[in-house]
């Protein structure tokens, strides 16, 4: 099975989506076709043995519209650049449209309305004996308008004959009704001119239609090209993120540095960084040291160091010093092209609100060509003159086209999948994005998710005999040959606070209890209360404190002389700075907050108490995590797993919504819904709260989309105009439909406006 992504241009509507999937459906081999009205794009699985590209491409040119396969330049950008940018092309060919559409149409109004307003006008054009003159002039004027305009007749009237009718064929028959008449009427104007009929001759030159027309068309494609200004900026996030993408890397190569193409980085390469520079590909640091900046790509404002051994992302900026790294992933396997990937198929694909609109459009056309025909019909049938019936028709096919349907949904994605990579938050598909707003239960791994995921030293009681920097120094020095799990905490806080290692003598662990060690010809012991109590060191002066940090979760660690304990060194995992605020918004939210670990339950019931979580299900193996996810799902809760995204995969894939926070592994973006670039629990607030937004923002698209057509269809139709006088006239309807469109599309803009949780702590 292969996947091709296509560019496809001629599309203007819902409708025509769903000719486009339809036609391309029907192709033997094809498994699915997901085709998307903002990016112009269609992605197909297909099985190569039955159909090839050309095969699809060709199907789509039947359909009425143009599909080109999505060529990659490796020679410009290895991220998704294409060779021909095919909206771009059709953007502009939009834009010059809509020029000489605009140039021809203002005398053509002139002509035909001018007087009403009092301009200066030649009288050649407005008297009964020059009738002729002034309606040919008008025909004249409108035949470019409808020329370059042509894509919506020939596109229209294509679909209409495969029983298929969208946006266009509305149009089309719209404007070929309005045109058509005016011919008719210049038809009767010189046969009435040839019987001397000037009460006919007066008539008819004042129901020419021709402006009408020529308006309707130019004002479409007004609309849809500031409709296509206005959509290109919902992809700002993903073109800022191509935009990181150095072009250039400087290659160690005999011993030399040797600037070449990006493409030409290979994985093993020595590249080297130098201050300013942004890292050209993923790697790991092998000499030198910096502060390198992740914000484009984590969200994260500070500065992380960076020295041998840690591992730096392509895109990130290199703030102060020089350093060289090893290329471990390149071209498209990079970090940044994975974001870039990840953004760009969440925009494409459909969330299942849009299946309403796409039901919806699949009937709409249909219906709306019944309804301007019986309109027509009714009112001539009411003893009403064609011309009044036929404007009556034309308004209602102008002013129900579907594009604000077909747009509701796809934009708002657009917009917050992209809002949300610019602030490290990598949402997979649409479905994710809908889902997250119907959470109720956030469940949480502790460790790396509430937790640091490292022990650190949080406290630190000593005796009289000994300072408490005294005691740390004397802890760390025992601990530094010892391979004990707190040993790596002790040395840190040992190393933070500048302290110096005094070598040891006579070192023996003892497996499961500590160490024994000699210090400057003193024998000390370091280890639990096992050893402390097998020794028979005295205890009495630590035994209640020992107690109080075991209830608060913390891990403490004896050292003592051969007689007495000398002090107390308590280690912990301890909570992220954010986790408390994250949790508490998570309940203000109205989310069900539960924690879930495989720690014993001392130490969980402490973390509960700092966090104010109200259920804890502790001692979980990872491999039962998964099990505990779908007990809450069988009591009727939507359910997000925030983890890790290594050992809670079988959790975060369980879960209705899966969020692996951190790191953004391999393996977190194959199990997770939601990738957070950064370990900061307040992106999945961030997540949650984005999700809503765009919910919402979709609902409101889709009621004014609703609420425009069930106002403006009866209006169109004249369904007020027995009782209140109103008309609409076909003009006037052009406006209004590409109007509802921008609308829809700047009313999605405003979450370009949406802020991130920011951390209280910080401000």
């Amino acid at each position: 099975m292969k996947t091709e992504k296509f560019d496809v241009t001629g599309m203007t509507c819902a409708s025509c989506v769903a000719h486009v999937e339809k036609s391309v459906s029907k192709l033997e081999g094809v498994k699915t076709v997901n085709v998307n009205l903002l990016t112009n794009s269609m992605t197909v699985s297909f099985d190569e043995l039955h159909l090839n590209a050309l095969n699809i491409e060709k199907s789509v040119e039947n359909a009425g519209y143009e599909a080109h396969l999505h060529e990659i330049d490796s020679k410009s950008n290895q991220h998704s650049t294409p060779k021909i940018d095919y909206v771009k092309q059709e953007q502009d060919e939009m834009k010059m449209r809509w020029w000489i559409s605009f140039v021809f149409l203002l005398p053509l109004l002139y002509i035909s309305m001018g007087h009403m307003i009092g301009l200066p006008y030649p009288h050649a054009f407005h008297s009964t004996e020059n009738a002729l003159l002034y309606a040919f002039t008008q025909f004249l004027l409108t035949l470019p308008i409808a020329f370059v305009n042509k894509k919506y007749f020939l596109n229209g009237f294509k679909s209409l004959f495969k029983a298929a009718p969208n946006m266009d064929s509305l149009i089309a028959i719209g404007s070929s009704a309005a045109i058509v008449y005016g011919i008719f009427a210049i038809y009767r104007i010189g046969y009435a001119f040839g019987q001397s009929d000037l009460p006919t001759v007066d008539q008819f030159s004042q129901d020419l239609y021709f402006e009408s027309g020529a308006t309707i068309l130019t004002l479409i494609t007004l609309g849809k090209y500031l409709e296509a200004k206005s959509k290109s900026r919902t992809s700002d996030a993903i073109t800022r993120l191509m935009d990181l993408a150095p072009k250039t890397a400087l290659v160690i190569r005999d011993n030399q540095e040797i600037e070449v193409p990006i493409e030409e980085v290979l994985v093993g390469d020595k590249v080297a960084v130098k201050p300013g520079q942004r890292v050209p590909v993923d790697g790991m640091v092998e000499s030198g040291n910096s502060s390198v900046d992740e914000s484009a790509l984590t969200g994260e404002s500070m500065p992380v160091f960076k020295q041998n051994g840690d591992t730096v992302l392509s895109a990130s900026m290199n703030k102060s010093g020089y350093f060289t790294m090893c290329a471990t992933k390149v071209g498209n396997d990079t970090t940044l092209s994975h974001i870039i990937q990840l953004v760009e198929e969440a925009s494409a694909s459909k969330a299942p609100i849009s299946k309403l609109a796409d039901k919806i459009s699949s009937v709409f056309v249909p219906v709306v060509i019944g309804i301007a025909v019986l309109a027509t019909g009714v009112w001539m049938l009411l003893g009403y003159p064609f011309d009044f019936a036929l404007s009556i028709g034309i308004a209602v096919l102008v002013i129900s086209c579907p594009c604000a349907l077909g747009l509701a949904t796809p934009v708002a994605i657009m917009v917050g999948t992209g809002k949300g990579a610019e602030h490290g938050i990598l949402i997979k598909s649409a479905e994710s994005l809908e889902m997250a707003h119907k959470i109720d239960t956030v469940v949480l791994d502790k460790t790396g998710t509430l937790t640091e995921g490292k022990p650190r030293v949080t406290d630190i009681f000593s005796n009289k005999i000994i300072s408490e920097k005294g005691l740390l120094q004397l802890a760390a020095s025992l601990e530094k040959p010892s391979e004990h799990s707190l040993a790596e905490a002790i040395l840190m806080e040992a190393e933070k606070q500048q302290l110096k290692i005094k070598p040891v003598e006579n070192f023996l662990a003892i497996p499961g209890q500590g160490i024994e060690a000699s210090i400057e010809k003193k024998t000390y012991l370091a280890g639990n209360l096992k050893l402390m109590t097998d020794r028979k060191i005295n205890l009495q002066e630590f035994a209640a404190l020992s107690d109080k940090l075991a209830k608060e979760g913390k891990t403490p660690l004896y050292v003592a002389n051969e007689k007495e304990v000398v002090g107390i060194i308590a280690v912990a995992d301890v909570l992220k700075t954010t986790s408390i605020e994250a949790v508490k918004l998570f309940k203000a939210m109205g989310m069900e907050v539960v924690m879930l670990t495989g720690d014993h339950a001392g130490t969980a019931a402490a973390i509960q108490s700092q966090l104010g979580i109200s259920s804890v299900v502790a001692e979980v193996l990872p491999q039962d995590k998964d099990k505990e996810i779908a007990k809450l799902q069988a009591t009727g809760k939507t359910v997000a797993m925030i983890g890790d995204g290594i050992n809670d995969a079988p959790a975060l894939m369980r879960s209705n919504l899966g969020i692996a926070i951190g790191a953004g592994t391999d393996i977190a973006i194959e199990s997770a819904d939601v990738v957070l670039m950064r370990s900061d629990l307040l992106d999945a607030v961030t997540t949650l709260r984005l999700s809503k937004a765009v919910m919402l923002n979709i609902k409101q698209n889709l009621f004014w989309a609703f609420f425009y057509n069930i106002i403006g269809i009866p209006l169109a139709a004249g369904a007020f105009y027995a009782v209140l006088g109103w008309k609409l006239n076909p003009m006037f309807a052009a406006a209004a439909m590409s109007f509802s469109s921008v609308t829809v599309v700047l009313n999605a803009l405003r979450l370009l406006r949406f802020k991130p949780t920011v951390s209280q702590l910080n401000n």
